[in-house]
């Protein structure tokens, strides 16, 4: 049975509750990477993950840290990464990049270009594009 990729169009950030949902139904452990360009929403989509989850905490983009913990309201242990800044895939591995993806807990990866390698290969993609300043197109596929 081949999988279909799933796609909404996204036009207010009141909507990501259903997408949140989506992406959940198709992944609830594991790495889930978000792709597009800067302000296409990625941080926001997580956002919306985390909060669908119960998480402890707001998620907030870990630009800096590179990566953030939450926990679910059921106890989980969930993974925010950001590889922005990341310059090789050798910084990523030094982190200890393969110990979190093979944890057993939900991944969330921003900028998974930059570590395109070490992604699982049962990764689920997020591709967020821009339509316009208030709109998106939201893809979820497998890797």
């Amino acid at each position: 049975m081949v999988e279909r990729d799933i796609s909404f169009q996204v036009n207010h950030t009141s909507e990501l509750g259903r997408v949140a949902e989506a992406i959940l139904a198709k992944k609830k452990e594991g790495v889930i990477a978000f792709y597009g360009k800067m302000g296409a929403g990625k941080t926001t989509l997580i956002s919306a993950l985390c909060k669908h989850l119960g998480c402890d905490s707001p998620a907030s983009s870990p630009t800096f840290s590179i990566v953030q913990e939450y926990i679910s309201k059921v106890n989980e242990v969930v993974y925010h990464f950001d590889f922005y800044r990341i310059q090789s895939e050798k910084e990523a591995l030094d982190l200890g990049i393969e110990m979190y993806f093979y944890s057993g807990n939900l991944c969330l990866v921003e900028w998974p270009e930059n570590i395109n390698d070490l992604l699982p290969k049962d990764s689920l993609s997020v591709m967020i594009e821009i339509v316009d300043p208030k709109s998106r197109i939201i893809r979820l596929n497998n890797k």
